[in-house]
């Protein structure tokens, strides 16, 4: 998952960098509301935590900004207006929690935080954007669980990698949509992550060679996709 961190105090964002990395997740960090949305107009992000204190301005501005716009594809110039949105930020008052959430945050979270509770925070509000009560994704005779970072085939675990199971994840959750390389790409690898051009190619062939070769097809010249009913 894609996720834009907004926060200006670097030890903070620093610390937040490491731990949504190790929970598998591609993160970006902006430490102003004109360097979000820019981000936000190139780039197609699962999710942001935002903070409110920021160097020009509250980010309740750009809460509203992203609430307001069209409710677009990737790549359209505009970010998703329902993306999930968490708020992070020391201010604790009841009336200013209504305000975030009344103002379009799916959840607010005071400083400071546990990391756990915030990648539990994380799954729960992306889970609910995705219409999805369950936490465990299914796929066939697969069970993929996000919180733990495993998958069982047949009730056996596989081993996958870090890109590997972000990957499936990305795929089974788009189910049936047919995702292209371009996406997959924005999807697992942040601003400044070193890609190599057949990345995404490599991933996905680990995969069949793991999971089965009539997993994750082809749509020629369009992209990957994981069909929506598989046989047993």
């Amino acid at each position: 998952m894609r996720i834009l961190v907004v926060e200006d105090d670097t030890a903070i964002a620093d610390a937040l960098q490491v731990s949504l990395k190790l929970a598998g997740h591609a993160v970006d960090i902006c430490t102003t509301l004109a360097q979000a949305w820019s981000a936000l107009r190139v780039e197609p992000f699962d999710a942001m935590l935002l903070d409110l204190g920021l160097p020009d301005g509250d980010g309740v501005q750009l809460l509203a900004r992203v609430r307001a716009g069209a409710h677009s594809a990737a790549g359209a110039g505009l970010p998703r207006s329902d993306m999930p949105v968490l708020i992070m930020t020391a201010r604790d008052g009841v009336d200013q929690r209504v305000a975030g959430l009344d103002g379009g945050a799916d959840d607010y979270l005071v400083k400071p935080f546990d990391p756990q509770e915030l990648l539990a925070r994380i799954r729960a509000m992306t889970r609910r954007s995705a219409g999805r009560a369950r936490a465990v994704l299914q796929c066939r005779d697969l069970e993929i669980d996000p919180a733990a970072r495993t998958v069982t085939q047949a009730g056996l675990p596989v081993a996958l990698g870090a890109k590997e199971f972000a990957l499936l994840q990305t795929l089974v959750e788009a189910s049936p949509q047919v995702l292209s390389k371009t996406r997959l790409e924005a999807a697992l690898y942040g601003f400044g992550e070193a890609l190599e051009s057949n990345a995404i190619e490599v991933h996905v062939h680990h995969l069949r060679r793991k999971l089965g070769a009539d997993l994750i097809l082809t749509m020629r010249g369009v992209g990957y996709f994981v069909p929506r009913d598989q046989p047993a």
